[in-house]
């Protein structure tokens, strides 16, 4: 049962007290593979609808261990030369793919006016640290050329991604601060990541269990996804987070990941890199893609959107 003594809004003690009720085992138990289906299970009853796109379709790049599929978004059939939005998605590295995040990029690609190419790199456990960091890298690189494919002028880039995807968002955009695309990185926005050591975070022992991602959930898929926690590329607030282009972090109030949100933003104002941090407070980790289930979280994710849009109007 969640914790009564944080504030919990009505429509997200609904969702999870619908969960208690479910019951289920966590993605720890069943594996990757049944742990994939969970997810797309509840992305079908607990998402949003998609909104309609002019231009949605599967493409691929070029990756480091063969093509990197990819979906191309855009509410307008052409538009003039801009920037283009690059998501990455959660699940622990393990779970998560394209069908599941479809409805959430185009809300992305109609809130922003943007187009939005969404990255379908490779899952541990099959596929361990650093795949997922190299096929995300590739896939930024490759639209910042304004591939073909794209039809699409592109002049900067706005990474973003929640959970493993905001980690994967700050990895990237740090590879292409140290080792600059074709275009910059004009913003780069992480929902609730994962960017530092979270062990010893108080936001982990409070949320620990009942509030849809758990401690037992966050060991494990730390373990499938293996690598080095010392290195910048698996946890990046250990390396060089100079030069940060401006950067827009939401984190959930509920979330066992709050903390490590709060001291990344926290870390990058110190070094005085541009930074609009919002923390929606009674919402739970993964609201961003549980928006029929949890319909207040439809004004947190508009307000992350406005926060973006205006960061990109001042630097496009």
């Amino acid at each position: 049962m969640a914790d009564t003594e944080h504030f919990v809004r009505d429509d997200v003690r609904g969702f999870l007290d619908m969960l208690e009720q479910i019951g289920g085992k966590g993605v720890e138990e069943v594996g990757a593979v049944e742990g994939r289906n969970q997810m797309r299970a509840m992305g079908q009853i607990a998402e949003a609808p998609a909104r309609p796109m002019a231009v949605r379709k599967d493409l691929t790049c070029p990756g480091p261990a063969g093509d990197i599929p990819l979906r191309f978004y855009d509410p307008l059939d052409s538009r003039e030369a801009g920037p283009c939005v690059i998501f990455i998605h959660g699940g622990g590295f393990v779970i998560g793919d394209l069908e599941v995040y479809d409805s959430l990029c185009t809300e992305i690609a109609h809130q922003l006016d943007l187009p939005v190419v969404s990255v379908d790199y490779r899952l541990a456990p099959e596929h361990p640290f650093p795949a997922a960091p190299d096929d995300c890298e590739a896939a930024a690189r490759w639209v910042a050329t304004s591939p073909a494919e794209l039809g699409r002028e592109i002049t900067g880039l706005v990474i973003t991604g929640d959970s493993a995807g905001g980690n994967l968002t700050i990895v990237t955009t740090n590879q292409l601060v140290n080792e600059p695309a074709k275009v910059p990185v004009i913003v780069q926005a992480p929902i609730y990541p994962v960017a530092s050591d979270t062990t010893h975070h108080n936001s982990l022992r409070d949320f620990a269990e009942g509030f849809l991602l758990t401690r037992a959930a966050m060991a494990w898929f730390t373990d499938q996804y293996g690598g080095d926690a010392g290195d910048p590329r698996h946890t990046p607030m250990v390396g060089d987070c100079s030069n940060t282009p401006p950067t827009v972090v939401c984190t959930a109030g509920l979330d066992p990941l709050r903390d490590s949100g709060r001291e990344y933003a926290a870390h990058l104002i110190q070094q005085g890199t541009e930074v609009v941090y919002l923390e929606f407070p009674g919402i739970i980790h993964g609201f961003t893609t549980l928006r029929k289930a949890i319909p207040s979280g439809q004004k947190d994710l508009d307000a992350f959107l406005d926060a973006i849009r205006l960061m990109v109007e001042r630097y496009r």
